[in-house]
């Protein structure tokens, strides 16, 4: 790998740990990145570089929200195990709205990276996404949700959330983007919207990282194997700082923000997009 190759994948690994947990879409992003300065290697190279460095910004939740997801505790006199009851459960609301976005990303992965992986289709939904969150967060404004935290989500809820989880199999479109904005159509305040969003991206990432590793991992070289293991722990250290930056945000700010920047930035990848295409 040459040095201009190894900065290429800085930038991509923390363009990832910096937009995964900002609802601003980090496939978004790392298309067009690709499209920008692209890594050099294979179109399966690529695809599963993407999905590893989201593995190590997974990795960045699974650290910071370890004792809330943790389900095993220890007696104090007789030194047994046993399963916290609470946590058990919030586990299984998890895993139930993770099986809606399971079964369309099995269906649907090959359509997908087929013809919405390109600049065009991410472009619209930046925009898209950033009007419905301005939209949504004016319309909240002076509105009281009826579930603050994650543990409260009834079951039947955890699955509607789910189901909005799917929108963001199209790129651009922001997986914590899309269960952010479902649940607070749902009724669900901003920092457990956000939390349930983290906790969700643990099975949907993790599963979508061994899919891609098993149809593609024999056929990397060596130093290719490297830069993914590389890249992976760059997006775990600033996915740990970006989490624990959106929690403090969003107590006292809403996401107005991040729909203005979705959409400044959409327009400008847009006609950036059509400039490229049309007149180069």
């Amino acid at each position: 790998m040459n040095i201009v190759e190894f900065l290429k994948v800085i930038v991509f690994s923390l363009v990832e740990g910096f937009t995964e947990w900002l609802p601003i879409s980090s496939t978004g992003h790392l298309i067009l990145l690709q499209n920008i300065i692209p890594l050099a290697g294979t179109k399966e190279f690529f695809s599963t570089f993407e999905v590893l460095i989201q593995l190590g910004a997974v990795m960045a939740v699974v650290q910071e929200f370890f004792f809330r997801l943790w389900p095993f505790g220890k007696r104090k006199k007789s030194g047994g195990i046993y399963l916290k009851e609470e946590k058990v459960i919030l586990i299984g609301k998890v895993l139930l709205a993770c099986l809606p976005a399971a079964v369309f990303g099995l269906l649907l992965d090959d359509f997908l990276d087929q013809y919405l992986y390109n600049g065009f289709v991410v472009s619209l939904m930046l925009i898209l996404y950033g009007v419905f969150f301005i939209v949504l967060e004016q319309r909240n404004a002076s509105r009281k949700f009826a579930f603050n935290r994650v543990e409260d989500l009834p079951w039947t809820l955890c699955l509607e959330i789910g189901l909005f989880q799917c929108l963001a199999l199209i790129p651009g479109t922001s997986r914590s983007g899309a269960t952010i904005i479902g649940a607070m159509l749902l009724s669900v305040g901003r920092v457990a919207a956000t939390e349930f969003s983290f906790f969700l991206s643990v099975p949907v990432m993790a599963g979508a990282s061994l899919l891609k590793l098993i149809k593609h991992g024999g056929h990397f070289s060596g130093m290719e194997w490297f830069t993914l293991l590389l890249s992976m722990v760059l997006a775990y250290l600033v996915s740990l700082y970006c989490i624990r930056f959106l929690l403090r945000y969003i107590r006292s700010h809403d996401f107005k923000i991040f729909g203005y920047y979705r959409i400044i930035f959409g327009g400008i990848m847009l006609m950036w997009f059509l400039v490229s295409r049309f007149l180069l």
